[in-house]
């Protein structure tokens, strides 16, 4: 028996395989599994079309045998098996894939009746052909026990790796393959023991591969207490003993609660597995289910949890859904599935349609990726909306965690997905305690009010006091109250809703003011300039502007922001870059009708150096009202206590 050599660049490739493609040991048993399924596949097919063949789909299994002292791992199917040609062509050349050819060979053919339907190819997972090398990565030798269906003959194939290979005859009971590893001696950097222990093994199976469609059983150790003789009294009786014993047991759970139709899956079960999967034990807020069809088939069970985990707003945090292809996992968290903006949202999805790469640890970056997501957006967006709709205090539980994460989502990409979340966002508002969205408000809206009003605080009982917000409420306009730093940003980025333009009473003009009201203030504007001139003067470099107001009503004075920055914008700003000098620019309003403006006006000419004082105590005060920092606490307590002297 004299040992071949590789076909293809053997040392190379073979390296490459072992020390490049794979970027987890572990995945080595997925692999393993997932060839052993490919072969289950294609008997259980032949089954279908042969009945010599003599076995149902439940008798097909695969076998974990593990043996801690001799240091082997076996995976064992009882599937369609090699004959010695297809064990030269599939493992004497790397990289060729005996399921590739069987699932292009069914290619034109007719499909018969199976159980997930008529017409449905069955669906292999090996396609590459370099799977089964990944077993090199934790082995020091692999050897292939395999005997083909209907055939007489077991061959054996032996290899310790690149340098080469055999194939002699061997004993064998029954059809299928037998996959025996040689594992490694533990080193400084990796303990390979963990792939001959129990509850190691057992882990694996239910991270990669839970979902494929055969049994993969192993022998377990489980303990019991020993029977106690009968008749022992109760002061006889001691803690009980217990006694190991073994069994063979199912790792997996073969039929994904996703592959169900709808109607077999009850809200119960779905908690039960977002708990299980996501290790959150309250229930989520939406179960989604999507079974789509088409030019890229696939299924997806997604879940939008009630609250945010302890790490959702930190730099490490992952987003992604899990990904699957046929029942086997791809990836843990693909993120390009899922957006940012709904980085929130947990879930599986399993397609056949996939292309994988060569290690199918990550996906090629093509059409069929790009549909799915496309299709996932749209469907959680539809159901948030549907949740805000008839579960309404559901919803706001839910924005209540998340609803920041859509505000940024708005602001992102300068304003790309605007109008696909604008409908989904929750404001409070002047109208009610309840949080109100924007179409609500636009139903709500006064005939003849031509915008949408808005005011940014730092809370709703700061936005009521707000001066300039008093002609508003005169009139009986709702404001929106906006009391989160990002607030602001949404509006600059959506600037108007159903064609009503959002004005912010912070800085906007309102436009509320009849025309003899503006021939008013103009007129007072002509006989008040030397005073407002005097004011700016007064209060130094600190405002831009001073003018009267068409705003005020029952206060003196307010500050508002001018250009395109507002205060809200420059404080968060400011907490980015403390020295960086960002500043709205600032606008002093003045109320005439006030008597504290005749006041100044008066002061002016009697004592000038009292009316500078005046000023300044009014800036500050309005700055003050408009959530600002007064910039010289000092100077502004100094003032005071002349002002009570």
């Amino acid at each position: 028996m004299s040992k071949k050599q590789f076909k293809a660049q053997s040392k190379r490739l073979l390296d490459l395989m072992i020390n490049s493609v794979y970027t987890h040991k572990e995945i080595f048993l997925r692999e393993i599994i997932s060839n052993a399924s490919d072969a289950l596949d294609k008997l259980c097919y032949k089954a279908l079309t042969d009945e010599t063949v003599g076995m149902a789909r439940a008798d097909f299994a695969i076998q974990i045998i593990r043996d801690e002292d001799g240091r082997t791992l076996t995976i064992s199917d009882n599937g369609i098996g090699m004959t010695k040609e297809e064990l030269e062509n599939n493992l004497g050349t790397i990289a060729k894939s005996g399921s590739l050819d069987f699932k292009q060979g069914l290619a034109d053919e007719d499909m018969p009746e199976t159980e997930e339907g008529a017409g449905k190819p069955i669906d292999v997972i090996g396609q590459f052909g370099v799977g089964f090398y990944s077993a090199f990565m934790v082995s020091d030798k692999v050897r292939v026990v395999t005997k083909a269906y209907g055939s007489e003959e077991a061959w054996a194939w032996e290899s310790e790796g690149a340098d080469g290979y055999t194939i002699s005859p061997a004993e064998k009971a029954g059809v299928g393959t037998d996959i025996i590893m040689q594992i490694k001696p533990d080193g400084e950097d990796e303990n390979y023991s963990r792939f001959l222990q129990e509850h190691g093994l057992s882990a694996l199976v239910r991270k990669y591969s839970d979902y494929i469609r055969y049994p993969i059983q192993m022998e377990v150790t489980r303990s019991r207490p020993v029977e106690k003789p009968e008749g022992e009294s109760e002061e006889q009786k001691s803690p009980p003993e217990m006694e190991s014993y073994t069994l063979t047991e199912t790792l997996n759970s073969m039929v994904p609660i996703w592959q169900r139709n709808k109607n077999e899956v009850t809200a119960d079960d779905l908690s039960a597995f977002y708990a299980e999967k996501f290790h959150d034990f309250e229930p989520p807020v939406k179960s989604i289910q999507v079974d789509a069809e088409g030019a890229v088939s696939y299924k997806a069970l997604l879940f939008v949890p009630a609250r945010a985990g302890y790490d959702y707003y930190t730099k490490d945090y992952q987003r992604g859904l899990a990904l699957y292809s046929s029942g086997v996992l791809i990836m843990d968290k693909c993120g390009d599935l899922v957006s940012e903006h709904f980085r929130f949202v947990r879930g599986v999805v399993d397609s056949p349609d996939l292309s994988l790469n060569i290690s199918r640890e990550l996906l090629q970056h093509d059409r069929q990726l790009k549909v799915i997501a496309g299709n996932i957006e749209k469907k959680i967006r539809n159901e948030l909306l549907k949740l805000q709709k008839d579960e309404r205090e559901s919803y706001e539980k839910f924005f209540a965690q998340f609803g920041l994460q859509l505000k940024y989502g708005m602001i992102g990409e300068f304003g790309k997905e605007k109008d696909s979340l604008k409908d989904l966002l929750l404001f409070a508002s002047s109208e009610s305690d309840k949080l109100t969205t924007l179409a609500e408000y636009r139903a709500r809206m006064k005939d003849e009010q031509k915008d949408i009003y808005y005011a940014t605080g730092e809370s709703a009982k700061v936005i009521e006091a707000l001066p300039q917000a008093e002609r508003l409420r005169e009139k009986g306009y709702e404001i929106l109250y906006f009391t989160h730093e990002v607030d602001e940003f949404v509006a600059q980025t959506l600037r108007e809703y159903d064609e009503k333009p959002l004005k912010s009473v912070n800085r906007d003009e309102l436009g509320l003011e009849s025309e003899e009201e503006k021939q008013a203030v103009q007129k007072q504007e002509e006989e008040s300039g030397d005073l407002l001139t005097f004011v700016k003067e007064a209060v130094g470099g600190s405002v831009g502007q001073v003018k009267l107001s068409h705003k005020l009503r029952s206060q003196p004075v307010c500050l508002t922001a001018g250009g395109g920055l507002s205060f809200e914008m420059e404080k968060y700003l400011s907490t980015i870059q403390p020295d960086g000098g960002v500043r709205a620019d600032r606008i002093l309003e003045l109320n005439a009708e006030h008597p504290v403006f005749e006041r100044l006006k008066s002061l002016q000419s009697e004592n000038p150096d009292k009316a500078k004082d005046y000023a300044k105590i009014l800036y500050h005060q309005a700055a003050l009202m408009a959530g600002l920092p007064v910039e010289d606490p000092t100077e502004h307590a100094k003032l005071i206590f002349k002002l009570m002297e």
